[in-house]
């Protein structure tokens, strides 16, 4: 089976709330909800690609020095297997906004499984729960 190597982060405001963004119509898994991030481009570390897929998708600007490794996912999926480390980020530059047309929305973390999120996301939430409240 592949296995897909994505990259997720939590972003967290001065308010103790995640970040999540809602998956556009079109794209598999429409209509759930996640964490910010997505796949890796060859020969890219982790940390690059966040910072990327952040200035990308949320015209937000990150350092290495910003990003804490939090947890992971391991989850089968039919067609592939996904691998989903998550971090932890409280300092950016810029203001987030949605450039892929994506909902988004800043909850609490305890509040996270009142969203419908993808199989793999959902067990990152008492991670969060844990660090953040």
């Amino acid at each position: 089976m592949k296995i897909l190597l994505v990259a997720a982060v939590a972003l967290i405001d001065s308010d103790d709330r995640v970040l999540i963004a809602q998956r556009p119509p079109g794209k598999a898994l429409a209509g759930l909800w996640e964490f910010p991030g997505g796949k890796f481009d060859a020969g890219e570390r982790p940390e690059e690609c966040l910072i990327r897929e952040l200035a990308e998708e949320l015209g937000v600007r990150v350092k290495d020095e910003c990003l804490a490794p939090l947890t992971f996912a391991s989850y089968a999926y039919p067609e592939f297997h996904l691998l989903m480390p998550l971090w932890i980020c409280r300092r950016w530059e810029g203001v987030v906004q949605p450039l892929e047309g994506q909902a988004l929305k800043w909850v609490r973390p305890r509040d996270l499984r009142d969203y419908p999120m993808p199989p793999a996301d959902a067990p990152l939430i008492p991670a969060l729960i844990d660090v953040v409240g």
